[in-house]
C-alpha cells in the first residue's frame, strides 16, 4: 500500500503527537495518550514507541492511558556514549521514567527485549505493577540465542557492516519474513520509517551497543523468575502466532509454563504484530484489566 506522505512526514507526525522530557539527564521520547489507569508498554529492538502507536489510541479510546517511552539509542531518545546499554541499566532507567511520569502504579506491558527488561522491572519494583501482559519475549536467558538475522549485529566489524544494508528495501523484506502476516496493508513509508528511527542520528551505533550486551546471567534469570513466579500481580501472555524468530511452540509455552498460565491469547502475526494487531491487543490488555478486582 502506498501512502500520501512522505516517510519524513510520517516521522515528523510521530513526533508531534509525543512529547520529550527528562529522565535522569537523558531528553526522552514518550506516546502519551488518554486518561484513567496507566498502560506502559515496553518495547524492543530494533524498534521504539512507534511499534505501539495504533495500540495506544486503542487502549486511549477504550479509557485508558497507554504509555510508552523511546529507551535511550533508539527511536527519538538521546543516545548517550556513557549510558548502561544493559537489560538492568535500561530497567533501572524505565523506573526512573516511571516516576518523572508520575505513575506510582501502572499496567505493564512487554515485547521483545522488553520482555527481560520489564520482567526486571517488575521483579524489583513489584509494589508498582498491577499487572502484567507478556507479548512475544524470550524467557530463557541463559540459553537464548538470536535469531539468525540479528547474529551479525554481535560481532564487531560484521555488525557494522549488516547494519549499513539495513535501507527501506531490506527492512521491508524483512519486515514481510518476520514482522506481520499482511504486509500489504501496511502504507510502504510508515514500514520505511523504521529505519530512520533505528538510524537517526548516530547511524545506529547505539543499536549495536544494545545487541552486544545481552545479559545471559543465572542472575537474571533468577530474577525475571521472581516476576512471573507467582507475583503479586496477575499475568497474561498474547502471542503473535506465526512469529518466526520467537515460534510459540518453544518461546511461547516457556512463558506459559513459567507464569503458570492456563492458556495464552494467539493472533494470527508475527514478531511485530503490534502493528497490524494494536486494536486486538488493546482489547485484550483491556478485558484483562477490567477482570480485576479494584
Amino acid at each position: 500500500m502506498m501512502s500520501n506522505r512522505t516517510v519524513e512526514q510520517v516521522i515528523t507526525a510521530h513526533e508531534a503527537s509525543g512529547r520529550y522530557f527528562d529522565v535522569a539527564g537523558v531528553r526522552t521520547f514518550a506516546l502519551d495518550y488518554g486518561q484513567g489507569d496507566a498502560v506502559f508498554c515496553l518495547h524492543g529492538v530494533p524498534t521504539s514507541s512507534y511499534l505501539f502507536r495504533k495500540m495506544l489510541r486503542s487502549l486511549e479510546a477504550q479509557g485508558l492511558r497507554g504509555i510508552s517511552v523511546d529507551m535511550p539509542g533508539l527511536g527519538l531518545s538521546d543516545r548517550p556514549e556513557d549510558f548502561d546499554y544493559t537489560f538492568r541499566g535500561f530497567a533501572r532507567f524505565l523506573h526512573q521514567a516511571t516516576e518523572a511520569l508520575g505513575l506510582e502504579r501502572y499496567h505493564l506491558v512487554v515485547h521483545d527485549i522488553g520482555g527481560a527488561i520489564g520482567l526486571a522491572l517488575a521483579a524489583e519494583h513489584p509494589e508498582r505493577v498491577q499487572s502484567l501482559t507478556i507479548l512475544n519475549m524470550f524467557y530463557d536467558v541463559v540459553n537464548f540465542q538470536k535469531p539468525l538475522p540479528m547474529r551479525p549485529f554481535e560481532m564487531p566489524i560484521l555488525g557494522e557492516a549488516e547494519l549499513l544494508t539495513i535501507q527501506h528495501p531490506t527492512w521491508y523484506l524483512l519486515f514481510k519474513a518476520m514482522g506481520v502476516s499482511n504486509i500489504s496493508e501496511l502504507p510502504k513509508e510508515e514500514v520505511y520509517a523504521y529505519v530512520d528511527l533505528l538510524k537517526r542520528d548516530d547511524g545506529g551505533k547505539a543499536f549495536l551497543k544494545i545487541m552486544r550486551q545481552f545479559d545471559h546471567s543465572q542472575e537474571l534469570q533468577d530474577l525475571l523468575k521472581r516476576a512471573v513466579d507467582q507475583p503479586p500481580y496477575p499475568v497474561q501472555a498474547i502471542w503473535g502466532a506465526e512469529d518466526p524468530a520467537l515460534d510459540f511452540e518453544h518461546f511461547g509455552n516457556l512463558v506459559k509454563e513459567a507464569a503458570h498460565l492456563p492458556m495464552v491469547h494467539k493472533l494470527p502475526s508475527k514478531h511485530f504484530f503490534a502493528e497490524e494487531k494494536g486494536p486486538e491487543i488493546a482489547r485484550l490488555i483491556t478485558h484483562f484489566i477490567r477482570q480485576q478486582p479494584t
